[in-house]
């Protein structure tokens, strides 16, 4: 179930992206809603998670390496996650630092999985609601490029499958990690978190306007994640697998 749902999530966004990849302000909007929810996630199910853990107080280093991390992955995504992919569509190559930004980033987030306890856990449904957007851009940018009638498919057959395969690439992985690391893979992955989605929210918008529509879409993403947050069963502080 955890796989299906982790690589139907790809294929759904990059399916929409390729049909309705040049509505920018859909994709826009998606980002915002996932940054809402992600960021909610992060702070009501994996912080918790880190800082009831044994190793709690010593975990603040992980989450900064975290953001550290995301931050050089932007260096070769250039903002995919966020929506900035305008100035890819100039190159007619294969974006392989993409595609090993974007590879890397789902790999490591999949490694907390092997040790969830719910199929459907907020963290899963986490990663498949951010998951979405980032595909829909995917999929704008490698099948709606200028010159996309003399480029072969298949490269970007590829990136997608890598992409899709990614998260539960690092699930497997993690089945061979000790249980007892569980908190520091979540911490990495919360830093993860904590950056994109705050970078898509805090975003500043054209002429530093208020932006309602965005407002409102974070506060319905913040809701989603509230709503299942109030019906996800929360293992005791300490357990360990």
């Amino acid at each position: 179930m955890t796989v299906v749902l982790l690589i139907l999530s790809v294929i759904t966004g990059v399916f929409l992206g390729k049909h309705f990849g040049k509505k920018e302000k859909l994709a826009k909007n998606l980002l915002v809603l996932s940054a809402g929810f992600l960021i909610t996630i992060c702070l009501n199910e994996v912080f918790p998670q880190v800082y009831t853990s044994e190793a709690g107080s010593s975990l603040g280093i992980f989450v900064i390496a975290g953001v550290l991390l995301q931050m050089i992955l932007e260096a070769l995504t250039k903002g995919f996650e966020h929506g900035h992919f305008h100035h890819h569509s100039e190159h007619n190559i294969l974006p392989m630092a993409l595609m090993v930004g974007l590879f890397i980033h789902a790999f490591i987030e999949g490694i907390p999985l092997a040790n969830e306890e719910q199929q459907l856990s907020p963290y899963l449904l986490g990663i498949v609601f951010h998951n979405l957007p980032i595909s829909f851009i995917l999929g704008a940018f490698l099948f709606n490029r200028k010159n996309e009638s003399r480029t072969s498919p298949y490269p970007s057959l590829l990136i997608v499958a890598l992409f899709a395969l990614a998260s539960p690439m690092g699930m497997l992985l993690g089945n061979y990690f000790n249980p007892d690391l569980q908190p520091y893979f979540l911490a990495i992955v919360g830093g993860i978190f904590l950056h994109i989605s705050s970078v898509i929210i805090f975003e500043s918008n054209k002429n530093h306007n208020i932006d309602w529509i965005k407002i409102g879409l974070v506060i319905v993403g913040v809701s989603l994640a509230l709503l299942m947050h109030l019906f996800h069963h929360h293992p005791v502080a300490g357990h360990s697998h």
